[in-house]
């Protein structure tokens, strides 16, 4: 196992002094972020590598609260604090493990995470002095673990006989698998794409998560054991009884990909592109994956127009800025602070020149009527009112408010609801009306596993179960799965 060690007697590396006082000399520091101008005209990384002795400097701000409010924030429970103090003392590996301990994805975490959501809007820091830089540092001292080919020891790990199919690569089964394999149990992972990730790889851009990053978590779970067969669609390439006979236990982490369709006049126009569609294509022409179902949309010289405030959208509006669009703007029917996504992701497509339409509800799409294609996008203006009544907020919409905003492309990024296989319900998978899977629906099960399906034996986690939903959550669901199943099977 590589060590991530530092010189200690080199004076640029000495271990910050334990104080109390460390957060007011050294404020809050973000690592550099590349100028708006150069990173919209790629795909590469917001923000450029930090050096260690800068994560060192921020870590030690922590002030090692009695009562972690960060680390019950986290759906990981990650163990902040400890690794925090690790880092501060540059003991890098000790940190890198702690942070294994309880998360098999946090490079990835550390990057598209929603610390500013969790953690650190969690960390007492945050009260006015800015809070602990609990992703960056993440971020940067895993990577630094996986680029020293960093690798749990596993060498008195008992191998067991028993094995374990997982369906859908993404966070989910990624972090199932990585569970399973650190107790000698045989992972095999099936997707139907060329490569692992499910969203992590096809859905997130790269100027948030470059793909060589999934590609070095797969040779990491590969070098642990881990066995991946993509390209493969069970249901299709093979049946699900097949893994059933073939398999100890089978656990579903298929996620959901069918987008939200609202109910908009003109929505079926030519011009009109679901957010996931858009996304996938993007990625599948910069990869070459070659995937004819996902075909790529080209908006440079566009006027764009993307409806929604999530994430999704986000990421919707900083692809179109930099594949060239002429204009990008976010119309979202309530105000900034009511934007369900990240408000640093907000700031980012900000800096990139990206403009945003608040209070704004779309009432239809604009189409010229002998080309079917999009025009523009009819809008009212909303506003918030309190019911007297329940006390509730209420979206109203002002009346004699419409307005045509001009258009070439309209993105639609209203969010994803379940898409159940369908061999769920011939294989006897019970599913929720809402099209999620129903766990443990059967009272005749001996053990009280949260994450079995309808199925002895068939575990299910993250959105597919749950709904879309944090990357942190899957992960966390992945994990859970991971133990039930390994108290099923025994050995």
């Amino acid at each position: 196992m590589s060590d991530l060690k530092v010189d200690k007697n080199d004076p640029g590396n000495s271990a910050i002094e334990r104080d109390p006082l460390n957060f007011l000399k050294h404020p809050r520091q973000m690592p550099h972020k590349r100028s708006s101008q150069n990173r919209r005209i790629d795909f590469k990384e917001i923000y450029t590598a930090s050096e260690t002795g800068d994560s060192s400097n921020q870590a030690a701000r922590c002030l090692d609260c009695g009562n972690p409010y960060c680390e019950w924030k986290c759906p990981l429970h990650n163990y902040i604090p400890n690794w925090l103090e690790q880092v501060a003392q540059q003991n890098y590996q000790q940190a890198a493990e702690l942070m294994y301990e309880t998360n098999p994805l946090p490079e990835i975490c550390g990057r598209v995470c929603p610390q500013d959501r969790l953690c650190e809007q969690a960390c007492t820091l945050n009260t006015g002095f800015g809070a602990v830089t609990i992703g960056a540092i993440e971020k940067n001292i895993t990577d630094q673990a996986i680029a020293k080919k960093w690798r749990p020891d596993l060498s008195q790990v008992p191998i067991s006989s028993k094995k374990v199919a997982i369906v859908g690569a993404g966070p989910a089964g990624l972090a199932c698998a990585d569970q399973l394999a650190r107790n000698g149990i045989k992972a095999v992972v099936y997707d139907r794409y060329p490569e692992i990730g499910g969203l992590l790889t096809f859905g997130i851009p790269g100027f948030k998560l470059e793909k060589e990053v999934m590609r070095k978590r797969r040779q990491f779970l590969e070098d642990i054991g881990v066995e991946f067969k993509l390209n493969t669609n069970v249901g299709k390439t093979l049946s699900f009884e097949q893994l059933q006979s073939s398999f100890d236990s089978v656990f579903l982490a298929m996620g959901t990909y069918t987008s939200v369709k609202a109910n908009l006049p003109g929505i079926e126009s030519s011009g009109v592109i679901k957010a996931l569609d858009y996304l996938i294509g993007n990625v599948n022409q910069q990869q070459n994956y070659q995937m004819a179902e996902f075909p790529f949309y080209d908006l440079k010289d566009k006027t764009v127009i993307v409806i929604g405030g999530g994430d999704t959208a986000m990421d919707c509006v900083r692809t179109a800025i930099r594949q060239g669009a002429e204009s990008v703007s976010c119309v979202y029917r309530r105000d900034q602070q009511s934007m369900p996504g990240s408000p640093r992701e907000v700031a980012n497509a900000q800096e990139e020149g990206i403009e945003f339409l608040f209070n704004l509800a779309p009432s239809s799409i604009a189409i010229d009527e002998s080309t079917d294609q999009v025009i523009g996008l009819n809008v009212e203006k909303t506003f918030q009112q309190i019911d007297p009544e329940s006390g509730s907020v209420k979206l109203q919409i002002e009346q004699d408010s419409e307005q045509l905003l001009k258009s070439d492309v309209v993105i639609t990024a209203f969010g994803f609801k379940a898409s159940p296989a369908d061999w769920f319900s011939k294989s006897g998978i019970a599913l929720k009306q809402s099209g999620l899977i129903e766990m443990r629906p059967s009272e005749s099960f001996d053990r009280d596993y949260s994450q079995q399906t309808s199925l002895d034996g068939v575990f299910a986690g993250g959105d597919m179960v749950r709904g879309a939903d944090l990357v942190v959550t899957a992960i966390a669901e992945g994990i859970q799965a991971a133990y039930e199943i390994m108290d099923y099977i025994g050995d």
